[in-house]
């Protein structure tokens, strides 16, 4: 079995300039289950799909609260996601403490980052293996930033991680004018209906979906599973995949006198009448 040479340790670089354990921590993120954001003026939204690992456990929680005005949602190594998501609550309690105030979302970030980005130049510790999509509200407006295993870290209008991401990515590509100016309701709706294309076919429900929301006089919190089933039937979600199978009906009616056709021009006189009803239809 080939083994790379230059993936051993993570302060190893390969002589492309790579680091493989980083990378690694990167796909790690990718296999993990989806997360979205998007954000608006006023409201930041996160999603997520629960993903059980059996049908007799329940699903791991993808989404944490950090303080009034911050939340995550996480893809990748859950483990990792909770020892950050408890270093994010440490630094909003303190600077709370120092300054009596709320720590700004992009301090945090920041700080966030520099945390990851020691893990990738010590050959003590491992990069940790999870993304953040960080939604927060201060004073300068809503912000949603992505925070990279690799140190890195990014701020999005909309943005999704995680396994199965590229289609909910493809949908928000396609609405990304109008999240600027979107209400909360547009926005929830807008982040189910990118969680559904992340689902690739499945039916989407309150159970394997989580949705959070922070904005402008609301503090961040996570909505329940009624209120969620709710939002989905108001918006018809699920309805929206209904009408592609019931246009496949006419087709099957038409291979019938197609069939019907081919026997009548093989009898003879009978070609005639039945060769139009399928033009007809």
């Amino acid at each position: 079995m080939f083994r790379n040479q230059y993936d051993t340790d993570v302060t190893t670089w390969s002589p492309a300039g790579r680091l493989f354990q980083v990378e690694y921590a990167m796909e790690a993120v990718k296999q993990g289950s989806a997360a979205i954001g998007l954000r608006s003026k006023t409201h930041v939204v996160l999603a997520c799909v629960n993903k059980a690992n059996s049908e007799l456990s329940s699903h791991q929680k993808k989404i944490f609260k950090v303080d009034n005005h911050i939340g995550v949602a996480i893809a990748g190594l859950t483990a990792d996601g909770h020892v950050l998501s408890r270093y994010m609550r440490s630094e909003c309690i303190n600077y709370n403490y120092t300054y009596e105030s709320p720590l700004p979302v992009g301090r945090l970030v920041v700080q966030l980052a520099d945390k990851a980005q020691v893990c990738t130049q010590r050959s003590w510790k491992r990069p940790y293996g999870v993304g953040l999509l960080v939604a927060g509200l201060d004073e300068s407006g809503a912000h949603l930033y992505y925070n990279c295993p690799s140190g890195n870290y990014f701020e999005y209008q909309a943005f999704a991680i995680g396994s199965r991401s590229q289609a909910a990515k493809t949908y928000l590509e396609r609405r990304f004018d109008n999240f600027i100016g979107s209400s909360r309701e547009d926005l929830i709706k807008d982040a189910l209906i990118a969680t559904r294309e992340s689902l690739q076919g499945e039916k989407l429900r309150s159970s394997v979906c989580t949705i959070a929301v922070v904005g402008v006089g609301e503090p961040f919190h996570i909505l329940d599973q009624e209120t969620v089933q709710q939002l989905i039937d108001t918006f018809e979600i699920v309805k929206e995949e209904e009408p592609p199978a019931e246009e496949a009906q006419p087709t099957t009616e038409q291979e019938a006198p197609t069939d019907q056709a081919s026997g009548a021009d093989q009898g003879g006189a009978a070609a005639g009448d039945q060769g139009g009803s399928p033009m007809e239809i």
